[in-house]
């Protein structure tokens, strides 16, 4: 999302200024024509069409909390304190690596976006805490008003799923840095919990269910492996009709899947269950993850033989003859979030998620331990 202060054309004195030229030292007959910001490769007014396409999208977002319009100097977010008796913010930043790379060879940059506010405010959630909004940052070699737009669409569209308000952002222009068909984009959000109802190792327990939550596929995280692995040693095109994918899709549209967004599944989930802890599966992978959230005195069994991995794992780790502590250690392995619930919740945290149409299963359980995850049994393959 592009936010660039409103400008007028004619300059704060209006139509008065409306002729007048970039000033240069000297005077009289000897003044010539200075060099201009658009000389150097910037656009201000690329950047402000960029605004003036996304402003219907970035409205869809917006919160009651939500003050003022674009164009400020600042987002501003009225918390309603009164809803809580001890409210703590938590805040998330993240990209979305080399994914991006996939996007600007395919020349699709709508689903992008979604990919980036997932990876930030599915981590708010991991805690507990609600996403409330999300500013962004975007770099690129050229502001291309379109492509900002379509990057900037898919932006709002994940703060829609995710019922998070887009409060801000900023585009950059880096002529000489990146080619005018690179970019790279950022985003960081904010959320709010209750103190006493935040999520985390300390609220796990011997005898707990692990819930697994089906990724959408890779999600945002590996890419530089899977590059290297698919299009470099193993020669794919993105264009690739891949069979396992089914209905003739290509390589290129498996890889730019967008990364599911968990984050309304998870806070309902809190609501209708005993919910101890989520972990949110990205770089990592799932031993890697899954420890962040066990306490020290146990262990989190995880059975692989319980699910079915997507084919592009399969594909990636037979092209790369991988080993499987490396795919591990690296991707989700089609398993994007885990909750971590009381057993007795068990099967109504399954069904709740089902409801929601979110693929869920229980995985395995917590037993005492020594803080470790013990990945037990084999994939089901074919």
């Amino acid at each position: 999302m592009t936010h660039v202060s409103e400008r007028n054309s004619a300059g704060s004195n209006g139509a008065e200024g409306a002729d007048r030229q970039p000033w240069s030292a000297g005077s009289g007959r000897s003044r010539k024509r200075t060099v201009t910001y658009a000389d150097a490769g910037v656009s201000i007014h690329a950047g402000d069409r960029a605004v003036e396409l996304l402003k219907s999208k970035v409205k869809k977002t917006s919160r009651p909390e939500v003050m003022g319009d674009l164009g400020g100097f600042a987002g501003l977010f009225k918390l309603n304190t009164q809803k809580y008796k001890s409210p703590i913010l938590a805040s998330s930043t993240d990209g979305v690596g080399t994914k991006l790379v996939i996007a600007q060879q395919l020349d699709i940059h709508d689903t992008i976006g979604i990919d980036l506010v997932a990876m930030v405010v599915d981590d708010l959630v991991a805690c507990g805490a609600e996403p409330l909004f999300l500013l962004d940052y975007i770099a690129c070699g050229e502001v291309v008003p379109d492509k900002v737009a379509e990057i900037g669409a898919g932006i709002a569209d994940g703060c829609r799923y995710a019922g998070c308000a887009l409060l801000g952002g900023e585009t950059a222009e880096h002529p000489g840095v990146l080619r005018p068909d690179e970019y790279d984009v950022s985003a960081t959000g904010v959320g709010v919990v209750e103190e006493s109802e935040i999520l985390g190792a300390h609220k796990v327990e011997i005898g707990d269910a692990v819930i697994a939550m089906r990724s959408s596929g890779l999600h945002s995280n590996g890419y530089s492996l899977v590059r290297h692995v698919l299009l470099g040693a193993g020669r794919m095109r993105l264009d690739t009709v891949v069979d396992d994918f089914g209905k003739q899709r290509t390589l290129g549209e498996e890889l730019l899947t967008p990364t599911k967004i968990y984050a309304k599944d998870c806070l309902g989930l809190i609501e209708e269950t005993d919910v101890r802890a989520f972990s949110h599966v990205t770089g990592g992978g799932i031993p890697g993850n899954l420890v962040r959230i066990l306490p020290e005195h146990v262990d989190a069994v995880v059975d692989r033989s319980s699910w079915r991995p997507q084919p592009i794992f399969d594909l990636i780790q037979a092209k790369g003859r991988i080993e499987d502590v490396e795919m591990e250690a690296t991707f989700n392995m089609g398993v994007g979030m885990f909750a971590i619930v009381s057993s007795d919740d068990a099967d109504r945290a399954m069904a709740y998620l089902t409801g929601r149409g979110v693929e869920a299963w229980q995985v395995g359980e917590v037993i005492e331990g020594t803080g470790q995850v013990q990945m037990v049994g084999q994939y089901t393959r074919g």
